[in-house]
């Protein structure tokens, strides 16, 4: 008789996400307690709600992340995962954390910077301030336990490219240089400010989740390989290790802004450049086996981006910061279409998926 332990499903995720958020807000109730005690905060600004629950959601989102995480390790579909060496664990574990704690930090202040200006003058007593603070931090905490626990390709290329969106936006909206467009796209990253800070710190994260989503891509890919979609057996780890080299680039565009080290920061973004395009240029001999469509619209976008050079210069019809953006762009399209080619046919190729003869054909 079997001892091993029975695989946990989305039912039983529900229920712990649901007893994670009552115990968050139960901690953030105590927390809010004596950090507003006899006081009267506003929405937004110094020692208020917004303020006190950005900072609740991320570090208990982090903690959260983490802990779903590492359990979801046994939920269906996600057993493989219990397979990975500790110290790719913890980068994927790590990167999936603090994006989603991130995410949800960032949602919070939008939220409440858009209520300070709707009411604008308004102060709280310190019994709302404290049940709505524990409220919002618990409903943040509900939210990324699901998250984390149901981790497939798409969704982190979805998750990669909403960070991304979303971290570069508000650094942009926040920076201290209202004209930092007419140099490059890389200026942000060079006040010492606070939005200075949330940009590298985008960056980096952005490159530790790339590295953790080849992890899941390789697993896709070799599974197209025993399935005989794909021609080429080492294409998973070629692929695999594109995508590290793209990610360690992305996070060294962050630790070295321009204000460190214009070399490092300049080859850190020109190489991951060159490793994209080596990737799509490669993948009608490295992908053989994908639709014949696929290849199309790969080169569709190494036009696009080639477009967007020669805009830039010798046309200069608009600056470098804007072909960055459309870079940038490109490149995460592309990521984000190859991905979804991907999972359609691990789906359509799975065995469940392929029709049963019909009686005649048997």
């Amino acid at each position: 008789m079997s001892t091993a332990t029975p695989a946990r499903t989305p039912l039983d995720v529900e229920s712990e996400a649901f007893a994670v958020a009552l115990a968050v807000g139960a901690v953030t109730l105590i927390v809010g307690g004596v950090l507003f005690a006899g006081t009267n905060p506003p929405i937004w600004g110094g020692i208020s709600l917004g303020v006190a629950s950005a900072g609740s959601i991320l570090v208990a989102g982090v903690i959260v992340a983490y802990v779903g995480y590492w359990r979801s390790r046994s939920v269906l579909g996600q057993q493989w995962r219990l397979e990975l060496a500790s110290w790719k664990f913890i980068v994927d574990a790590t990167s999936v954390a603090f994006v989603h704690a991130v995410l949800a930090v960032l949602a919070a202040i939008a939220t409440f910077l858009l209520l300070q200006r709707s009411f604008q003058g308004v102060t709280l007593d310190a019994p709302f301030t404290t049940i709505a603070m524990a409220t919002v931090t618990a409903l943040g905490a509900y939210w990324i336990y699901l998250s984390v626990s149901s981790i497939t390709t798409p969704k982190l290329s979805s998750l990669l490219v909403l960070f991304m969106t979303f971290g570069t936006i508000t650094a942009m909206a926040t920076a201290s240089d209202p004209a930092w467009w007419e140099y490059h796209f890389s200026q942000l990253g060079t006040f010492g400010d606070r939005s200075s800070s949330l940009f590298n710190l985008t960056l980096i994260i952005a490159g530790f989740l790339v590295t953790t989503f080849a992890l899941y891509l390789q697993r896709d890919l070799q599974l197209l390989v025993d399935r005989g979609v794909l021609v080429k057996a080492s294409a998973p780890r070629t692929v695999s290790i594109i995508f590290v080299i793209m990610g360690v680039m992305l996070s060294c565009v962050g630790i070295f802004p321009l204000t460190v080290s214009i070399l490092l920061h300049n080859l850190s973004a020109s190489g991951m450049a060159v490793t994209f395009l080596v990737l799509l240029f490669a993948s009608p001999w490295l992908l053989k086996g994908l639709p014949g469509r696929f290849f199309l619209v790969s080169f569709g976008f190494a036009a696009a981006l080639i477009v967007g050079a020669v805009l830039f210069y010798p046309v200069q019809y608009w600056n470098l910061t804007a072909f960055e953006l459309v870079a940038f762009a490109i490149i995460f399209a592309w990521i984000a279409v190859f991905i979804r080619y991907i999972s359609a046919l691990t789906e359509q190729t799975t065995p469940d998926a392929v029709p049963a003869p019909t009686a005649a054909a048997a």
